[in-house]
């Protein structure tokens, strides 16, 4: 019997969406056909983003952590959620919520190491990008997590915001983040980039560039998720 995946949703739509369909064709895959128990409890992204910007990070806790009390109260068995900026709150949330949680950083973490990578670099919003999560989780290993430069972390930030959140997704776009890539190959030896937004893979379709694999982290987030599921 397959466990109930409880998702928190809508951060931002378009990569819940690619959550969904994700989920369904891996599960497919694995289970004969079977369609994937689950369910989605989509919140308020802006509220989140009002929160996360005034730095009021225990209202966003309080928050999510009654979201995640939904989804228990709908049948889950365990949850996720869709998008990595909320991971700010993750050990609080896995603390003081009566569902298990899957980390996208945690699974991500582990594909590096699979990878056999020592030095990626992490793209996301501002906030994921200066935020602790990511460096506390590879600190447990040998891989080094590299940041782009302040120039180069605002204009992803802007971009994040101001297009790939608003569904948004324009060529030129694509191939500034690439060029920072290249610019960081060179300057910091990094191997690969972690994707690390789950709008990031909708805008960046490869899965290589320039020889560095492009980790989309929503699709290394879906097979941990769907191996729970299963077993």
């Amino acid at each position: 019997m397959s466990k109930t995946l409880g998702l928190i949703g809508g951060t931002g739509p378009e990569s819940t969406i690619e959550y969904y369909r994700l989920l369904f064709a891996r599960y497919r895959e694995q289970a004969d056909g079977d369609s994937p128990p689950l369910v989605i409890n989509s919140v308020n992204m802006k509220q989140m983003i009002e929160w996360m910007n005034a730095g009021e990070l225990p209202k966003l806790a309080d928050y999510l952590v009654a979201e995640l009390d939904k989804l228990q109260k709908a049948g889950a068995d365990f949850a996720a959620l869709t998008a990595n900026t909320p991971h700010l709150v993750f050990d609080e949330l896995q603390a003081r919520s009566a569902l298990p949680l899957i980390s996208i950083v945690e699974a991500a973490c582990d594909k590096v190491q699979e990878l056999n990578l020592k030095t990626v670099a992490l793209f996301g919003t501002r906030f994921t990008m200066q935020a602790p999560f990511y460096p506390k989780v590879f600190s447990r290993t040998d891989v080094k997590p590299v940041m782009p430069s302040e120039e180069e972390q605002n204009y992803i930030h802007q971009i994040y915001f101001g297009e790939l959140l608003k569904d948004v997704f324009l060529p030129e776009t694509g191939l500034r983040l690439l060029a920072i890539a290249d610019a960081m190959k060179s300057r910091d030896g990094i191997e690969a980039v972690i994707l690390g937004g789950t709008e990031l893979p909708l805008l960046l379709r490869n899965e290589q560039h320039n020889g560095m694999p492009l980790l989309d982290t929503t699709r290394i987030h879906v097979d941990r998720l769907v191996t729970e599921m299963l077993h």
